[in-house]
């Protein structure tokens, strides 16, 4: 008997775990969830490392060495950020080398502040790669409008991105084009653009949650009929869209080339509303070359009762556009909610980042005084 675990790896999903902390990494315990829970990469944000380090002991040894030397906060962030993440990168390199580079992955993000920078947010890729010096890092760029040339420059400098904060499918067509324009870049410089990964990280329990709060306003049976379906619909459409526009002429020369696909990502899988199946997020957006970076909660809930059933998007294209179309008939703006959602992501990774400068500098403060006496 397989695991659904094995069954969603051999429907073509790449499980990854979002999540990353030093205890994770020194305790084995990251090793045991590739060994028996199908996980094949990792992705981190500021709001995991936030609440790695505010309740790891693991960090004290480090924080006392960058206090010690003078370290300022974002120095000791990005010292303890890429260690993390290297060690990670080797945990994951036997996985790597076995896909070809497919997978094995781990993902570090430039900071939140630099969302709207575009200059400051290639500085920092660049340098983060450097850092981490490891060929299995993938570099994370939000998807807002300054990040977009960004995410051209990073890949065009020869840098594996993964592109976050994605709600909608406008702005998921400009990631696609911003990727292939990277490659492009690439491969005029020179780069073996074989070696190139880029997912798109298209966030789906949020756009529920915010969807949902509006259906709830409208208070109408037609919009309680539609609670809970949009976040799902809107991924299905983003997976028509990658295979319309990988399929397009631009693509296929790349691609001819030795290119790989960007492949979409289903990131914020976990179930926000009690009422929903806690697997609906994994179950429901199983495709041939995706990726779905799942919190622990609902790897386990997966592996536990998972049920896995092949593809259940590309034959569901025509419900998700009724979908829709049944959100517009009843006065959901779902323009105006995905560019909410994209606005109050970047806020929040934001507020995560300084909440993870004010730990690293409490931290730090605390390091000098026992140095100190």
């Amino acid at each position: 008997m397989s695991t659904p675990t094995e069954d969603l790896s051999a429907a073509g999903v790449s499980i990854w775990l979002d999540d990353l902390s030093r205890q994770r990494i020194q305790s084995g315990n990251l090793a045991e969830l590739i060994d028996s829970r199908n996980v094949v990469g990792v992705t981190t944000n500021p709001t995991i490392f936030a609440g790695a380090l505010s309740k790891g002991e693991a960090y004290e040894g480090q924080v006392k060495e960058l206090a010690a030397a003078g370290a300022d906060v974002d120095e000791a962030i990005f010292s303890i950020t890429t260690d993390d993440v290297r060690d990670a990168c080797d945990i994951f390199l036997p996985v790597f080398e076995a896909t070809d580079g497919v997978d094995g992955r781990v993902s570090i993000e430039v900071s939140p502040d630099l969302a709207h920078d575009t200059e400051g947010t290639i500085a920092q890729a660049k340098d983060l790669s450097a850092r981490v010096d490891r060929k299995n890092v993938l570099i994370k760029i939000p998807a807002t409008k300054a990040g977009l040339p960004a995410i051209t420059e990073v890949i065009g400098a020869g840098i594996s991105v993964n592109v976050t904060l994605i709600f909608s499918l406008e702005r998921y067509a400009e990631v696609i084009d911003a990727y292939l324009a990277g490659v492009e870049k690439a491969q005029a410089a020179g780069h073996d653009i074989s070696t190139l990964q880029s997912v798109a990280s298209f966030f789906v329990s949020r756009v529920d949650t915010e969807i949902d709060k509006r259906l709830a306003a409208i208070g109408t049976d037609e919009a309680a009929a539609l609670k809970g379906k949009a976040g799902i619909a809107n991924a299905r459409l983003a997976y028509e869209l990658y295979e319309k526009k990988f399929a397009e002429d631009r693509a296929k020369a790349l691609l001819a080339a030795g290119a790989t696909v960007q492949r979409p990502l289903w990131a914020s899988t976990g179930v926000k509303d009690p009422a929903l199946p806690d697997t609906l997020y994994v179950t429901e957006l199983v495709a041939p070359g995706t990726v779905n970076t799942m919190p622990e909660k609902t790897l386990e809930a997966t592996f536990d009762h998972g049920v896995i059933t092949g593809d259940t998007v590309t034959g569901a294209y025509a419900e998700a556009h009724e979908v829709f179309d049944r959100l517009a008939a009843v006065g959901v703006d779902v323009a105006d909610a995905t560019q909410t959602l994209e606005d109050e992501g970047v806020e929040k990774f934001i507020a995560s980042w300084h909440e993870l400068q004010d730990t690293v500098k409490t931290a730090l403060d605390a390091g000098s005084a026992q140095a100190a006496q």
